[in-house]
C-alpha cells in the first residue's frame, strides 16, 4: 500500500474501528537509514495498534530499522516478501525474496534478535510459473524456523516481469486453498489469509480455516466496510458509528491536521469511499477531490460536499 496507508489513512480508518491491526505503507530500509526518520515513522498513538512494514533484504539494515520501529513506538514489524514492483525488485526485495528463503530467516533472525515486538512476514504463494504447493510451503518453513511465527499469505503469485503492480493484484488466480492448507500443515502458526476480500461475509468464511484477515484495497476504496468490525469480530459493544458520524470525527481530525499546515486534500482523499452505493456519492467525491477548494483550507467545503448526498439520480455509484 505504498502512498495509500499513511498516517492520515490509517487515523481515518481508526475512526471507523478500534480493533482492527493497521498496517503502515512499506518504508524501505534505506529510506530509515539515509532520510529522515520522523516523516516515515511518527505517528499518533490514537492510531495504535500498528504494524511497520519494511522493504529490504540485508539483515543488519533490516535489524537497525527494526529498532527503529520499535523505539517509535510500532506494535510489529513486517517485512514484505510479496510487493511485485520493478523498483522493489531492482532493491532486490520485495516478492523476489521468496527465491531466497534462507535470507528471509537471516532477516528474520536479525531483527528478532534486537526487538522484542513481533516480527512477521507478508508474501505470495509463489513467484512467475512455480505454482506447486510446495513452494510456499517450504518458504514458510524455512522462515519460520528462524523464529517468525505469523505469516500474512496474499494467495497469488507475484509475476516479476511483463505484469503491472496493479495486475498483479488482479490478474494471477486466487488460490485461498493454499492458504488454508499452510494452517493444516502449520498449526503452530498463525496465518492471515490476503488478496480479493471484498465483505465480512468472506471474511467469516476464511475465519473458518485461518487465523485472520487482511483486508487491503476494498478497506481503502470503501472504508465503511470497517465499521462493523468491531462488533462482528471483537464483541464490542459500542454501537457501530454512522457514515455521517464518521465525517463528523473526520472533520475534527481535519481541523488539527490544518492547525499544523497539513493539506487538506492530502486527508480528505483517504476518505473518498466513505459514501459509496450512497445516493449522491459522486458529487460528495468530486467536492472533496477538487485542489483549488482544497487549499483554501476551509472545512465548510464539507456542507458543500453534503449537499449532493440529497441527489436520488445518482443512487448505487
Amino acid at each position: 500500500m505504498m502512498d495509500w496507508t499513511d498516517r492520515h489513512c490509517r487515523s481515518f480508518h481508526r475512526i471507523l474501528s478500534r480493533h482492527t491491526w493497521l498496517y503502515t505503507e512499506m518504508v524501505t530500509t534505506g529510506a530509515l537509514i539515509h532520510g529522515d526518520v520522523a516523516r516515515h515513522l511518527a505517528f499518533t498513538a490514537d492510531e495504535a495498534p500498528v504494524a511497520l512494514q519494511l522493504g529490504g533484504s540485508e539483515p543488519a539494515d533490516l535489524a537497525h530499522a527494526a529498532k527503529l520501529g520499535e523505539q517509535w513506538g510500532y506494535d510489529e514489524i513486517n517485512l514484505n516478501c510479496g510487493c511485485p514492483s520493478e523498483r522493489v525488485q531492482r532493491g532486490a526485495f520485495g516478492a523476489c525474496l521468496m527465491n531466497e528463503p534462507q535470507l528471509v530467516a537471516d532477516c528474520v533472525k536479525a531483527m528478532r534478535d534486537v526487538v522484542s515486538v513481533p516480527v512477521t512476514v507478508k508474501h505470495r504463494i509463489g513467484v512467475d510459473a512455480v505454482e506447486e504447493y510446495g513452494f510456499v510451503r517450504d518458504f514458510v518453513g524455512t522462515i519460520a524456523d528462524a523464529g517468525c511465527d505469523v505469516f500474512i499469505v496474499h494467495a497469488r503469485n507475484a509475476i516479476l516481469k511483463g505484469l503491472s503492480p496493479k495486475e498483479n493484484r488482479e490478474i494471477p488466480p486466487l488460490k485461498y486453498d493454499y492458504a488454508y492448507q499452510l494452517k493444516r500443515d502449520f498449526p503452530q502458526l498463525e496465518i492471515i489469509i490476503n488478496g480479493g476480500v471484498k465483505t465480512l461475509d468472506e471474511v467469516e468464511t476464511h475465519l473458518q480455516h485461518v487465523d485472520g484477515v487482511m483486508l487491503g484495497r476494498e478497506a481503502y476504496h470503501n472504508p465503511y466496510v470497517l465499521a462493523d468490525v468491531d462488533s462482528r469480530f471483537y464483541g464490542s459493544p459500542e454501537p457501530v458509528l454512522s457514515r455521517e458520524a464518521a465525517e463528523a470525527k473526520l472533520i475534527e481530525y481535519c481541523a488539527a491536521e490544518l492547525a499544523r499546515g497539513t493539506f487538506l486534500g492530502g486527508i480528505t482523499r483517504h476518505a473518498l469511499g466513505l459514501y459509496r452505493g450512497v445516493a449522491g456519492a459522486r458529487g460528495w467525491r468530486r467536492v472533496l477531490s477538487d485542489n483549488r477548494k482544497l487549499a483554501l483550507g476551509d472545512l465548510a467545503i464539507f456542507d458543500e460536499a453534503r449537499t449532493h448526498l440529497r441527489e436520488p439520480a445518482e443512487m448505487f455509484e
